[in-house]
């Protein structure tokens, strides 16, 4: 505690007495550095998982017995999700991205630790996820508490969560350009160039530390490469084309289970675990390859070996000779986000970034050696495994520059750079021509809940109709007379005052403006009476709306207020006065 207390003293001094960007740059130092530990950490442990289960499976030859531990693993998520997280596991990119969008980027601080415990155990046991988005997630709780502790404004939270996240990619692969990427991709909106420096920084100490530590078997790099030949050119495209493809089917079919298990299934949770275990353990023993998080598949694909998956499967058949092994293929990046699914969504913990890659890997041997057997063309196959990763990546989470520089990193240098721009944009433009948004976002954009591809519907996206509603408000009943209503005008300061009925019922609302040719003729005020002055507009606000439904209403309207309600109760009123001062309020705390 003690040493903890110290180091408080010494960054506030350093605050103290730093400028923002020297403060930001030291801040993308620790953060990097820490969440880099982290991420170690959460991979060696994954990978000593897997090697002391393939010891016990050779000690007591036992070959089926891998096939359930995925069920143990998810069965131990939900325990510890339940019992010691209380339900709150903060799982997933798309929760981050809502931290940012609804929450001023602040992140609880169980975020920290929550999805290093409950990946492990799910991808540990053999779960068919993947290990860099719960590191991202966990980057980005680090950099926000961080930025919370020393009070920084809501732009520099929003940085420190990009440092993180940046971090702990490029931690997962020791590729610090990939981690950056990824933040300024997925994670950040608006980011000026002055950002880049500590989301640089942060990334770099993160593959340092990965590098340092981490022993190369457990990273994804590949050697044996093929120089890039410039009359593949056309059959790079169709990779891209094939890739956007299969990156359509791979979210679709992921967000179908999904869906199922949240909103059809309703079955108790570890009930759930207990199904999608079993599933999951049907998919391992069909497809052995689909357990864990598969880079060791992948590295074997690559690597020209491939026909050592087919040992010990159902479709090492002599008979049917090369084909055995890519009908074999064909079908494991099928069924890849169908294990996927299968894990995340009866409760285990674990990103879509492997699995993607995984499913881009196999999709890419598909190609490759489909082509390479009907003798259209000979085909690098290692080249066209890797180059299909990036491409599956860049149709799934919509991030092109994150896929490209991810394999030229992963393989020590740019030789595949072209074709991997290729497959890469092909891939992305073909997924948007389906889908507008990614698998992670799509959802959360349908329900207004993340504004992440504009700056400014961010920051409205920090406003809730609750603190816009002005629910101090003049009444009058509709029966009473124009004298009552000028009374009360004289006395209010107000330019709208609510008619209810004897009810208390909410039947419109009279404006200012609509009196005023009133005040000064006796004969009409006789004449008229409140009811005739009544206004009514079939434009309601209710307190679910979100801002952007708002915003065009008003555009609709074509009125300066518009009525709130509550389950059809009246609140108050909305006014673009205050509307426009709670977008100025957000906008000052993000550059203060």
């Amino acid at each position: 505690m003690q040493i903890l207390k110290q180091h408080t003293l010494v960054l506030k001094y350093l605050h103290d007495h730093l400028n923002r960007n020297q403060f930001l740059i030291l801040a993308g130092i620790l953060v990097g550095l820490t969440t880099g530990i982290v991420a170690v950490f959460l991979k060696s442990v994954v990978h000593n998982l897997h090697v002391a289960i393939d010891a016990q499976l050779e000690v007591f030859n036992y070959p089926y017995l891998n096939l359930f531990l995925p069920l143990m693993g998810i069965l131990l998520t939900v325990w510890v999700v339940k019992v010691f997280l209380k339900g709150k596991d903060g799982k997933g990119i798309s929760n981050l991205l809502i931290d940012i969008a609804q929450r001023s980027g602040i992140m609880a601080q169980y975020k920290m630790y929550s999805q290093v415990v409950a990946s492990a155990l799910t991808v540990g046991f053999g779960g068919s996820a993947g290990l860099e988005g719960p590191i991202a997630v966990t980057g980005g709780a680090i950099g926000s508490n961080f930025a919370r502790i020393y009070k920084l404004s809501y732009r520099e939270r929003i940085l420190l969560i990009g440092c993180g996240a940046a971090s702990g990619i490029a931690a997962a692969f020791n590729a610090p350009i990939t981690g950056m990427m990824f933040a300024i991709e997925v994670i950040l909106v608006g980011a000026v160039f002055s950002d880049f420096i500590p989301l640089i920084i942060s990334a770099v100490c993160g593959a340092l530390i990965s590098k340092v530590i981490l022993d190369d078997s457990i990273l994804l790099e590949f050697k044996s490469l093929k120089e890039f030949d410039y009359q593949n050119i056309f059959y790079y495209i169709l990779l891209g084309i094939f890739s956007g493809l299969v990156s359509v089917y791979y979210s679709r079919s992921t967000m179908k289970i999904e869906h199922f298990f949240k909103h059809q299934f309703k079955w108790s949770d570890y009930s759930k675990a207990i199904f999608g275990g079993l599933i999951l353990a049907l998919l391992c023993f069909l497809f052995p390859p689909l357990f864990g998080e598969g880079y060791s598949s992948v590295k074997i694909l690559a690597s020209g070996s491939a026909n050592s998956l087919l040992n010990k499967s159902f479709f090492d058949i002599p008979q049917l000779g090369d084909w055995a092994l890519i009908i074999f293929v064909g079908f494991i990046f099928i069924f890849k986000s169908f294990a996927y699914s299968f894990t995340v969504s009866s409760g285990g913990s674990g990103g879509n970034f492997a699995p993607s890659l995984f499913a881009g890997a196999f999709s890419g041997y598909f190609f490759a050696a489909v082509n390479n057997k009907l003798n259209y063309h000979s085909l690098p196959v290692g080249n066209f495994t890797l180059v299909g990763m990036c491409g599956v990546i860049s149709g799934v989470m919509y991030a092109p520059l994150t896929g490209i520089f991810l394999i030229a990193e992963v393989t020590g240098g740019y030789d595949l750079i072209l074709p991997l721009m290729l497959v890469s944009t092909s891939a992305y433009a073909i997924a948007r021509m389906f889908e507008p948004y990614s698998m992670e976002k799509k959802h959360l954009i349908a329900k207004k809940q993340i504004f992440t591809e504009d700056y400014d519907q961010n920051l409205l996206g920090l406003i809730s109709p609750e603190e816009i509603i002005d629910n101090e408000y003049e009444v009058i009943y509709a029966d009473s007379s124009l004298i009552d209503l000028l009374k009360l005008i004289r006395q209010s300061t107000r330019n709208i005052i609510v008619c209810k009925n004897h009810n208390e019922k909410f039947v419109g609302f009279i404006l200012f403006d609509k009196v005023r040719k009133f005040l000064m003729d006796p004969e009409l005020q006789e004449k008229l009476t409140v009811k005739e002055l009544i206004s009514k507009t079939k434009f309601e606000v209710d307190t679910s709306d979100s801002i952007v439904d708002i915003i065009n209403k008003f555009e609709e309207a074509d009125l300066w207020y518009l009525p709130a309600f509550e389950n059809g109760e009246f609140k108050g009123f909305i006014s673009k006065t205050r509307f426009l001062s709670a977008y100025r309020n957000k906008l000052r705390l993000t550059l203060s």
